[in-house]
């Protein structure tokens, strides 16, 4: 099968990463260790002096989150202001039930900035990535990434890939910021913000309830059936195995 843009008028591609742009092995086997290991430092003092900030805003959106998770009677953690550890303790709870919360990414971002700049860390895309973005962009079509990642871990990751820096093909980049990805209005908002008609932007994932909520939009999805990804069915758009049939 391979998509062709101009027939089906699309002028804007939004992609998810994990198992879209990214193997599903990197996210979960890299990156989450990495920020897990070095966390509890990271929070007692070794974030630096240039990252203070931007730690203390996250610890209190974390707070509030906390306060949500335990009035809703979840098993979380005690929280102590006076004991910060208690913090690392709630975030530690939130990777384990793999939540989606954004004062953790806000952190775990931070914490892979500095990977990326000693150089420990490199970003990693399938090998049809880069030459699709550079086919994609001559043809004069917008790219974007939507991801419950941060915004900032986004750059990161097509910053410093094997294959070079990869943002100068992308136009915008969206997180959780902008509402959930199973809901509808999260596209809504995105086509607007592209200056998209919702049926000229064309979204790409591994994960059906996110395909649903774009097609409730009246965007185009295609689903990314790439290796190391769980096998499923969604009879509701085509399938695609390589961008390379994207064109």
């Amino acid at each position: 099968m391979n998509f062709r843009l101009a027939d089906r008028g699309v002028r804007a591609i939004l992609l998810d990463i994990e198992g879209t742009t990214t193997s599903i092995a990197f996210v979960y086997e890299v990156l989450f260790p990495f920020a897990r290991v070095r966390l509890r430092r990271y929070l007692a003092g070794g974030s630096g002096e240039s990252d203070r900030d931007a730690v203390r805003e996250a610890l209190t959106l974390l707070r509030a989150e906390w306060k949500t998770d335990a009035a809703g009677q979840r098993a979380v953690p005690a929280w102590n202001d006076d004991i910060p550890e208690s913090a690392s303790a709630y975030l530690e709870w939130l990777m384990d039930h793999d939540v989606k919360s954004p004062a953790l990414k806000r952190l775990q971002g931070l914490i892979w900035e500095g990977g990326y700049r000693t150089g420990e860390l490199k970003g990693q895309v399938f090998a049809d990535v880069p030459p699709a973005f550079a086919r994609w962009r001559e043809a004069h079509v917008t790219l974007a990434i939507y991801s419950s990642g941060s915004v900032l871990a986004q750059r990161l990751l097509f910053g410093a890939t094997a294959q070079g820096d990869l943002t100068a093909f992308i136009t915008a980049f969206f997180d959780t910021g902008v509402g959930a990805k199973r809901w509808p209005d999260s596209y809504r908002r995105i086509s607007s913000e592209l200056s998209r008609a919702a049926h000229e932007v064309l979204f790409v994932s591994d994960t059906p309830a996110e395909l649903d909520a774009a097609r409730a939009a009246g965007c185009q999805v295609l689903l990314a059936e790439r290796p190391g990804n769980k096998a499923v069915i969604y009879e509701e758009a085509e399938t695609i195995r390589t961008f390379d049939q994207i064109g």
